[in-house]
Parts: structure tokens; sequence; C-alpha cells
């Protein structure tokens, strides 16, 4: 088993990781009668992604001896109605200054980012829009 979600009240869940204990709570976002104080499952789903990418960026990246310590990435989820559902998500890779890496290897992340498991499980009439411009 992977995790537990147990629905609390007012439209928040705690999802409890069997392993390791440790738990996020979720909202359903105001625009669908929740309080927004935490992750709404959909936003989780777009954070998703960007983790994974980070992860499978931060694989290679050691494999190459590439420093990706303070990589930021902007998540914008966008939503569609009728079906209420991710219509969209944009992903904006921020480097931080005095990041190095040759063009092969910026090209071997990018390749790398792309295939994560999270970015194939993805249904494809979401549009994802993935920058790398800011590599420096």
């Amino acid at each position: 088993m992977t995790s537990t979600v147990v629905y609390e009240e007012n439209l928040r869940t705690i999802c409890t990781h069997v392993k390791s204990g440790t738990s996020i709570e979720t909202d359903a976002p105001p625009d669908n009668q929740g309080k927004g104080e935490r992750f709404s499952p959909t936003d989780l789903v777009a954070t998703a992604l960007a983790g994974c990418m980070l992860t499978i960026m931060g694989i290679k990246a050691r494999d190459m001896k590439v420093d990706l310590a303070g990589v930021k990435v902007e998540v914008e989820k966008i939503m569609e109605s009728h079906p209420r559902r991710i219509g969209g998500i944009n992903l904006t890779f921020h480097f931080p200054d005095g990041f190095t890496a040759t063009d092969k290897e910026k090209k071997i992340l990018e390749n790398a980012a792309m295939t994560c498991p999270v970015f194939y499980s993805i249904n494809p009439e979401i549009k994802v829009n993935v920058s790398f411009n800011l590599f420096g």
C-alpha cells in the first residue's frame, strides 16, 4: 500500500504516506466550494509533475556531476469546466545564478525531465508547456 486518504470534514482530506508516515492535507479550492487553505488534489497533480521532472533531472545531474541545487519550478495549473478538469499545466524552470552546465548537459537534463513517469501519466488532452529558456 502506498498511502491512505481520510476525509476529515469541510472538503478536507489527510493523505498519509504509509512508509514514512508523512502527511499532506488537501482542500477543495474556493471556486469549488472549498476553503483553499491547502493544496487541492488537482494542485498536487500539477505540482507532482514538477517534482517528478526535477527528480529525474537530479538523477541525470548527479551522474554528470552537475549541481542542480536551488533550481525552482513555477507551476501554473489551468482548470477547465464541462467537465471540471485540469486543462493545462505550465512549468517554468528557473536556474540559480552560478548554475553551470555545457550545452550537451543542458539538453540531457531537458530530455530527462520530459521522460518522468508523471509526464507519461498525464492525459494527452492536458496541454503541458515547459520552459527551459532560463538556463542562463
